[in-house]
Order: C-alpha cells, then sequence, then structure tokens
C-alpha cells in the first residue's frame, strides 16, 4: 500500500488560496513526489491509498477560440473531441507546455483548475458528480486539494460535459 495522506497546515498556494477566500471546505494531502513517475496523477492517487476515478486532472488545450482546461480523472484521458464540442469549438488539441504554463501560472505536474493566472474557460468531466470528494493538484507537485465536486465546479466556473475517454 502507498503512504498514508496526512493533512498539510495552511500551505499558500494560489489554489489553497482561492479556496480559502471563496470560504470553500477543503483538506490538503501531500504526498512525497517522485521524480522519476510517468503519470504524476497516478502517483497522487496510488500515495494518497484513494481511487484513481476521484482524483483529476488539469489538462490545457488550444481551441479555435484560444487555451481552455480540461478537467478528468487521472485514469482516463481527454478526448479532444469531446471537450471541443463542450465548449462550441471545432477541434481542440493539446497545448504545447509552455503555453499551459504561462496561462495557468502552474508548473506542469501541479497544474491545479483553482486559482489559475488567467481565467481561461474550464470544462469538468461529469463523473466528477459520483463522488461525495474529488482530488485535483493544489499548485504543485506532491501536493492535492480535496473537496467537494460542486465547490470544483463553482470555483471554476465550470462547464460539465462528458469529456473522459
Amino acid at each position: 500500500m502507498a503512504k498514508k495522506s496526512k493533512p498539510v497546515g495552511s500551505v499558500g498556494t494560489p489554489a489553497t488560496v482561492a479556496a480559502a477566500s471563496a470560504g470553500v471546505a477543503y483538506t490538503l494531502h501531500s504526498y512525497l513526489h517522485d521524480r522519476s513517475a510517468s503519470s504524476y496523477g497516478v502517483e497522487a492517487a496510488e500515495a494518497l491509498g484513494v481511487d484513481a476515478g476521484r482524483v483529476f486532472k488539469t489538462l490545457v488545450v488550444k481551441t479555435d477560440n484560444g487555451l481552455a482546461v480540461g478537467v478528468v480523472p487521472v485514469d482516463s484521458t481527454l478526448s479532444l473531441k469531446s471537450i471541443a464540442a463542450a465548449l462550441g469549438c471545432k477541434r481542440a488539441e493539446m497545448a504545447d507546455p509552455g503555453s499551459a504554463t504561462r496561462a495557468t501560472g502552474y508548473v506542469l505536474g501541479g497544474i491545479s483548475p483553482l486559482g489559475q493566472k488567467s481565467l481561461l474557460p474550464h470544462v469538468v468531466d461529469e463523473s466528477v458528480l459520483s463522488y461525495e470528494t474529488v482530488f485535483v493538484s493544489a499548485g504543485r507537485r506532491g501536493l492535492e486539494i480535496e473537496l467537494a465536486p460542486d465547490d470544483l465546479v463553482g470555483l471554476t466556473n465550470a462547464t460539465l460535459a462528458a469529456i473522459a475517454a
């Protein structure tokens, strides 16, 4: 079994500041990040000992209308066709890493849907509603924020759609 999560004191990242400022209840969980991990999200699920369906990854896409964000479970992939449709666009492709980092203010593997530098359109996979709480990056590798799905959707002003494949 992987390392157990441990609540962390008040760690100030833009994600935690956004949640706290909105009065959203959340719990922080930290784990020792393995630099050789090939999937940050799966690593987080294993380290925290939770179902991978409850841990969501944040992916930045480029559409004909600009950058946008898809939030899907770490054990799935983002359907570019589905996110484009949810955003009312003809097509979407993964944004280049530099654009994703500049737009969100976070490093790859630590991009949080919360507290991003730029206000981007967000689409959260509708499977989020299957859980009482979910986990997303809290803004750095090795740090996850656990919150209610409705709070995730509300804080990001997200559209809910079936975007996971």
